[in-house]
This record gives structure tokens, C-alpha cells and sequence, in this order.
């Protein structure tokens, strides 16, 4: 048996989006199950997302602390941000992202992981990518506004996310996932193995 994911699409009967916002809506299928039955799903739309784990010469992770309302927290995160064109370039994202948070550029990009992040009720697609050799981004830093105009910064260990993730003191998904993903391919094939920046991710098709 061959563990990996399968793209498949059940047969919709009805389909209505009661709710559209800003960046996302949300959707209401009525989907035929195995049985003939039919059932009911509502589930986020989201035009997916980038993370950069920026990782240091000093081997310390980049990240930012953030307020985000749906869960009341002020989270430590890595930089990341939504595909704002259908079709973009996650690299070209990621590479805007990290400078618009941090205003800090990388020489070295290459794809860490991709994950769903709650397929039961939202199609939100996150690749996260590793990015080393950083330095200051030139020119003025990004003008930021509402959450973003209150992060603090700092850059931490490895190590001591790992022990953070694994005592539940951080949450952030695309940290947690992506510092565990680090640790994983470093005791693994090495992190030269890793897939090159532009490789194809077939949750979001992207042109070059």
C-alpha cells in the first residue's frame, strides 16, 4: 500500500454560498455519499496560503507575534500570508510576505512541507517553505496596519520551539508544523532533499 493522498471529488447535487467576505466565503454542498445518501456540508472557501520558516545562520527561527481574534490569543507565528491572485506564485508570495512582515530577504528557498489546514471544514491550502542565508531587505519597511501595527518580533533556538510546541506554550499551526517538519528532515534524508522552491502543488496550480 502506497500512503499518500488521492484527489477525488464526490458528486455535488446542490451547491448555494450563503456568506462572502472580504478574503473567504462559505459554501454549502449537498454531496452523494458511498450509500446514495445525501448529505449536507458548509465549509470555508480560501484562496490558500504561504509560511516561511526563516531559519538564521545562529540556527534561530524568525517569528512574529500577532493578535488574531477568532481564538483571542496573541500567537507567535512565522511569516505568512494569503495567495492574493488565483494562480500566484507561492514563492513570489512567500518572498513578499517575509519582507512585508520581517523586511527581511532570503538567498536560499526551498519547500518544507504542504498541508491542509482543516480539510473537515475549510479547503485552506498552506506550503511552507524554509528559507535560509537572510539578511535586511533594502529600502523602507512595509507600512503596516491594524493586528500587524502591534508585532513584536524576536528569533528563537530550534530547540527551544520544539520543547514550546511540544509543552502546548505555542499553537500556531504553520510554526508548529513547520519547526516539526525542520527537526524531521534534518534526522531524515538531510535538508538538501528537500523539494526545489518552484516544485508543482497541485492543492494551488501556479504558473512561473
Amino acid at each position: 500500500m502506497t500512503i499518500r493522498d488521492t484527489r477525488e471529488e464526490w458528486e455535488i447535487r446542490a451547491t448555494e454560498t450563503p456568506f462572502v467576505g472580504n478574503k473567504t466565503s462559505v459554501r454549502t454542498d449537498d454531496v452523494v455519499m458511498p450509500d446514495g445518501s445525501v448529505a449536507r456540508r458548509d465549509y470555508q472557501v480560501h484562496p490558500g496560503s504561504v509560511a516561511v520558516l526563516a531559519l538564521d545562520e545562529e540556527d534561530r527561527v524568525l517569528l512574529i507575534n500577532q493578535y488574531r481574534h477568532p481564538v483571542r490569543h496573541k500567537l507567535w507565528e512565522i511569516p505568512a500570508g494569503l495567495l492574493d491572485v488565483p494562480g500566484e506564485n507561492p514563492l513570489h508570495a512567500a518572498q513578499r510576505e517575509l519582507y512585508e512582515e520581517a523586511h527581511v530577504k532570503a538567498e536560499d528557498w526551498r519547500v518544507l512541507t504542504d498541508v491542509y489546514t482543516t480539510p473537515g471544514g475549510c479547503d485552506e491550502a498552506v506550503r511552507i517553505f524554509l528559507a535560509r542565508d537572510l539578511s535586511e531587505a533594502e529600502g523602507q519597511r512595509f507600512e503596516v496596519e491594524d493586528e500587524e501595527a502591534d508585532m513584536q518580533y524576536a528569533r528563537v533556538p530550534v530547540d527551544e520551539l520544539v520543547r514550546r510546541a511540544l509543552a502546548g506554550d505555542v499553537h500556531n499551526n504553520c510554526l508548529v508544523v513547520g519547526v516539526l517538519s525542520l527537526v524531521a528532515a534534518r534526522g531524515g534524508d538531510g535538508l538538501q532533499a528537500l523539494r526545489p522552491a518552484d516544485a508543482p502543488w497541485p492543492a494551488r496550480p501556479f504558473t512561473s
